[in-house]
């Protein structure tokens, strides 16, 4: 399927001429600087052209964004991303005054603008928000100065995008007579392969190429952690995690209870291994290892139509609406799921509040692919049911909450392809799927929690970051949260360089806490608890009209109770029980 963009924009001329448009018009926001509390109605016109600005900037983006995605060896497309920041930068330059000028009053002072004229009301809750940063924010020239550094601080992220999937040549290998190139989008299949002998000389070829370029790399990643310590220290926060987590409302207890929570249940999740090391009949078990199939006998194909009627069919239990969109989502290609040379790995959803969401994928026809646009599209009825029922200021939801409903999703998928199948060996690949995806996505996320935590400390407290000590902490992490029934290859030393996350701020532990709180929610749907449905999809109409442990609590999750991790990991253990009677 190839995505169509022409709601964006209808072509390249299009683009260009908003572009043109738009750059023309920020330099109005020069008029404002200095008058923004003249008159209720001078703030209100204010709001509206920024607000304006902003819509259409995040459209602009979103066209340049995914056009680069899809060939990123595209020069054209390149040249639209690099205009579009260099646009933003810009634009973060001259609005600058914004914030400092705003918070000369305080949030009471605005509520009696809003008494002068009403229609200011609309833009309470994110005025709210910033008056909440008040003590964080800086003098005019000071809130200048970091606004260009953070144009030079960003570079790390788009630097290590680059050479991670366009420099790296991982090399080929023979499977079944056909020499295959080794590439980010193919990679975890040839490590899901039944051939031990794939598995480790995949293994071997990908990280002996990341090593070659490991001085790169570890630049790299410690100028981004470097960069964002800076940063959270110009703020005036005592750390970046904390800093991070301060614009999502979210507690750092909440962070450190994840971390504590999950390595106090390792001891459940290393029965996993013990288990696997048998069903794979393997004397050693290597890490390249947790990842195969345990059963050779089940290799289903699912062809991309079959695949969205699956989907379709299995989220029916989440309302006639829901499905009624997703149907109109895949006849109108908001999704790409070619694989082409040089398009972006991996999988994203990503929105603008001019159009509807849009989803890239690269689709092998896997059972995983096929959980995986469940996964995206679960990002994508959020931002439709928070688009449709707020304004644009308010319909942003916070990455915290992010990661619930892209969650819901897979476990429904699965749970129905469980309950739709009589066959032994499917029931087995869908129970370790089950297991796998817990491992990926609540024990393995943490330990990158802890990781990114650990250096980011290391730095703030004087220690040089070097590819020595980088490589050393994330092998050392690895023995702990993989334990004693899997022998941790040195080399998986070399795979915190590849992980594009690190690459960013403090983004990877919500992948954790989201799917936690996915396994309660998921369950009470599928159990039919009452209430659970109706509460779910409240849920994904909020936006940010609450905060994120706020908006858990109205579907039915409270986070801050630590009990819930030894929870999932007892579901985590009825789960492997049943995979072990299937081989009984």
């Amino acid at each position: 399927m190839k995505i169509d963009l022409k709601e964006l924009f209808e072509n390249d001329k299009e683009f260009e001429a908003e572009y043109n448009q738009v750059k023309g018009k920020i330099k109005d926001y020069s008029k404002y600087e200095g008058h923004l509390y003249d008159s209720a109605d001078i703030l209100l016109e204010f709001l509206l052209f920024d607000r304006d600005i902003s819509v259409r900037l995040e459209r602009l983006y979103l066209y340049a964004h995914i056009n680069n995605d899809l060939d990123l060896s595209n020069t054209h497309y390149q040249n639209y991303l690099i205009m579009m920041m260099n646009l933003i930068n810009e634009i973060r330059e001259l609005s600058s005054f914004v914030s400092s000028e705003l918070l000369s009053k305080d949030l009471d002072y605005f509520e009696k603008l809003i008494e002068e004229n009403s229609h200011l009301k609309e833009f309470f809750l994110s005025m709210k928000k910033l008056f909440r940063n008040k003590k964080y924010i800086k003098s005019k020239e000071e809130e200048k100065i970091i606004s260009i550094l953070t144009s030079t601080y960003n570079k790390p992220s788009e630097i290590s995008e680059y050479l991670i999937n366009t420099d790296l040549k991982y090399g080929f290998i023979k499977e079944g007579g056909i020499r295959k190139e080794i590439t980010n989008s193919n990679m975890s299949n040839f490590f899901e392969s039944s051939n031990p002998k794939i598995r480790k000389d995949v293994f071997n070829k990908v990280y002996n190429e990341i090593k070659a370029h490991e001085n790169t790399f570890a630049s790299i990643l410690s100028a981004e952690i470097i960069n964002n310590n800076k940063i959270a220290k110009l703020r005036g926060f005592n750390s970046s995690k904390e800093y991070s987590l301060y614009q999502d409302e979210i507690d750092p207890k909440i962070y450190s209870s994840l971390i504590k929570g999950v390595r106090n249940n390792l001891d459940k999740f290393f029965k996993y291994f013990a288990f696997k090391k048998k069903a794979l009949n393997l004397k050693t078990m290597h890490i390249y290892d947790t990842y195969a199939n345990i059963t050779e006998k089940y290799n289903k194909k699912y062809s991309l139509k079959e695949g969205l009627d699956i989907i379709i069919n299995s989220l029916s239990i989440l309302g006639k609406d829901y499905t009624k969109v997703l149907r109109k989502a895949f006849e109108n290609n908001w999704m790409d799921t070619r694989i082409i040379k040089n398009k972006r790995s991996g999988a994203y959803c990503t929105c603008c509040y001019l159009t509807h969401p849009y989803v890239v994928t690269n689709y092998e026809e896997k059972l995983n692919d096929l959980s995986t646009i469940a996964h995206e599209f679960g990002h994508a009825m959020h931002y439709y049911y928070a688009q449709k029922n707020n304004s644009y200021q308010d319909y942003g939801y916070s990455i915290f909450a992010a990661e619930v409903a892209s969650q819901v999703n897979e476990i429904i998928l699965t749970d129905y392809l469980l309950e739709n199948t009589n066959n032994k060996e499917e029931k087995k690949y869908l129970l370790d799927l089950t297991l796998q995806r817990f491992k990926a996505t609540v024990v393995r996320q943490t330990m990158f929690a802890e990781f990114e935590d650990n250096l980011h400390n290391m730095e703030q407290n004087g220690s040089p970051l070097t590819k020595e000590s980088i490589t050393d902490e994330y092998l050392k992490l690895n023995k702990i949260y993989f334990g004693n029934n899997v022998y941790v290859d040195d080399k998986i030393k070399y795979e915190c360089f590849r992980i594009p996350h690190f690459y960013y701020n403090f983004y990877v532990y919500q992948y954790s806490t989201g799917y936690v709180a996915a396994m309660k929610i998921a369950n009470d749907i599928i159990n039919g608890k009452k209430g659970a449905l109706d509460k779910y999809l409240e849920f994904l109409k909020l936006g940010s009209t609450k905060n994120p442990i706020e908006s858990l609590m109205v579907a039915g999750v409270d986070i801050n109770n630590s009990k819930i991790y030894d929870e999932v990991f007892d579901v985590f253990e009825e789960k492997l029980k049943e995979l072990k009677k299937l081989y009984e």
